[in-house]
């Protein structure tokens, strides 16, 4: 028991890294079969549907962040208390960044269609799935805050 706090804050970093990272990865692979429908009709709008397929990879970001901030904390002599709040304060940019990938990913898909249709209409098919991106800033900003608090 003595190593439970060491234990309770590498899970909380690993969480964050691997829900966000699943959630991206995801988000990423969904977009991914509408951008290459889109060029297979028309390569030359890879860049517009490239620029789509990207968004959904920032949640995988934000949780490496977050797990390299929590991993900034770890000691051997922490406290199962210090432990179970690093934990906690993986889970806002784990779980929102997981789903908020996926959706985000969704959205960026239906862009695609938008970009297919017209090209020009690019910036607000981003503006779409940038909006899905703010609940996950949020939770990382939750997510900085309680690991300063431990």
């Amino acid at each position: 028991m003595s190593y439970l706090g060491l234990a309770l804050g590498i899970l909380g970093a690993a969480l964050a890294a691997a829900l966000s990272g699943a959630g991206s990865a995801t988000g990423v692979g969904i977009v991914g079969q509408a951008a290459a429908g889109v060029i297979t009709e028309d390569p030359g709008k890879f860049g517009k549907v490239l620029i789509l397929q990207i968004l959904p990879g920032t949640q995988g970001l934000y949780g490496f962040l977050a797990a390299f901030m929590i991993m900034n904390k770890l000691s051997p002599d922490l406290t199962a208390a210090q432990g179970l709040a690093l934990l906690c304060a993986g889970l806002p940019i784990a779980i929102a960044g997981y789903v908020s990938a996926i959706y985000q990913g969704k959205t960026a898909a239906a862009g695609c269609s938008v970009v297919a249709k017209k090209p020009d209409q690019n910036g607000k098919a981003i503006i779409f799935a940038a909006m899905v991106e703010t609940y996950a800033v949020l939770a990382l900003l939750v997510t900085i805050l309680l690991i300063g608090r431990v």
